[in-house]
């Protein structure tokens, strides 16, 4: 008799991975893409770059005004009890007053206007008294007060982004700044989906006694976007080997990524498992978690693999946990985890021990000020309206049990990973 590998007390297989572990053996297997393109910057928001950044020029170019003033020679002696200083020229932006400063002498400058020849410092006009084109100083600034550095903020070869930094809209400014129109980013990933199950129908479809409509791709396809992929979406595939043996061959000559919905479990119809036996290879089958345990990883030729379940929530679980640090090192990015942050459960949370759980929550701030959350309810994998509901994910620990009220608990913020 094969001896049980399931818990006695929890019922859960024991050579499930942990969603630690599997994340880990995940990133094992994935490499980025090392072919790249040139983009213009406007193009660039949300790639990766493929070379470090380096500025060819400083930045401020020269030194500036960074207030509307006058700028002067600060080590001039004074050497007249009024401490006078004659106004000899105006400095704009972008209009520099191209003579010396001279002893006693001043220009009237705007911000960010070239500081003169010998000039050092610039007083605010609000601290000087002019009549007849004379200045005199109310309030003497110290040393450089209110000058701009050229390379103060960004030095000729310095690093500026490194290779592998995503793309920001804050960046565009930034690289603009060096006057560097064009990027050079990793290639997008291919990723190819499709569902499988005959009860799935296309929106626009009637429905017959037994069937749904498939949700799961345009979740993926909301999901896919957010990462920043080139999608291939292959529909509703029905539940037979040869259509899905046939869908998964054409997927691997177009695809970097395969992702399936349904199909992963162990049920008569569930003709994956069998299809990626001959011809694909699997990594692991099971993961220890709630929602979204039978869960595939693997290849089939080039092409990496992921079985998702089919129960709506189950795919975004998924996709978040296993499929989006996949696509990011893929893409050429460093994979963080997503922001882990504490709030106080405002009411009895229940879990078994056995699996960790991803329960949807709504997160709020409580009278006190402090972070408190609680379930939406019904927590059933194929329950969307729970999803649309939450705005984050309470992350239950593999062997805890029930959360009392009052107790802190771990949560993502949807806005880290949806």
């Amino acid at each position: 008799m094969t001896k049980s590998t399931k818990d006695p007390i929890t019922g859960y297989d024991k050579t499930s991975l942990s969603v630690d572990e599997a994340v880990e053996n995940i990133l094992l297997h994935i490499q980025r893409i090392e072919s790249f393109e040139v983009l213009p910057i406007r193009e660039c928001i949300g790639r990766i770059l493929a070379v470090d950044v380096v500025s060819p020029i400083n930045v401020p170019p020269q030194a500036n005004s960074a207030m509307d003033g006058y700028a002067y020679k600060h080590s001039d002696p004074i050497t007249k009890s009024n401490n006078q200083y004659k106004i000899i020229g105006t400095a704009f932006a972008g209009k520099p007053f191209d003579a010396k400063v001279g002893q006693d002498e001043a220009v009237r400058i705007m911000t960010g206007g070239v500081i003169p020849e010998s000039a050092d410092t610039v007083v605010i006009q609000e601290n000087t008294s002019i009549f007849d084109n004379i200045l005199e100083i109310m309030k003497r600034p110290e040393l450089g007060e209110n000058v701009r550095l050229a390379g103060e903020d960004i030095k000729k070869h310095e690093t500026v982004l490194q290779r592998g930094h995503k793309i920001t809209v804050a960046d565009l400014g930034l690289i603009a700044s060096l006057g560097m129109g064009d990027l050079k980013v990793y290639k997008r990933p291919k990723v190819a989906f499709f569902s499988t199950g005959d009860e799935l129908k296309s929106i626009g479809s009637k429905l017959r006694p037994g069937d749904i409509y498939d949700s799961n791709r345009y979740t993926l396809f909301g999901m896919l976007k957010k990462a920043n992929v080139d999608q291939i979406d292959m529909g509703v595939v029905k539940d037979t080997y040869e259509g899905i043996k046939a869908a998964l061959i054409d997927a691997e000559t177009r695809a970097d990524v395969i992702i399936t919905s349904g199909g992963v479990s162990v049920g008569d119809a569930d003709y994956i498992k069998d299809v990626l036996a001959d011809i694909g290879k699997v990594k692991f089958w099971k993961v220890s978690m709630k929602p979204g345990r039978p869960l595939a990883f693997g290849s089939i030729g080039n092409a990496h693999f992921f079985g998702l379940p089919g129960n709506p929530v189950s795919v975004m679980v998924g996709f978040h946990q296993f499929v989006s640090p996949a696509l990011t090192k893929l893409s050429g990015a460093d994979y963080l985890r997503p922001l882990r942050i504490t709030a106080i459960a405002s009411e009895t949370i229940r879990k078994r021990p056995g699996r960790t759980e991803f329960q949807r929550g709504v997160m709020s701030q409580g009278a006190n000020g402090h972070l408190q959350v609680k379930p939406t309810g019904d927590q059933g994998s194929g329950i969307l309206m729970s999803m649309s509901r939450s705005n984050c994910f309470i992350v239950l620990p593999l062997q805890s049990s029930d959360m009392k009220a009052g107790s802190p608990v771990t949560i993502i913020p949807f806005s880290e990973v949806l």
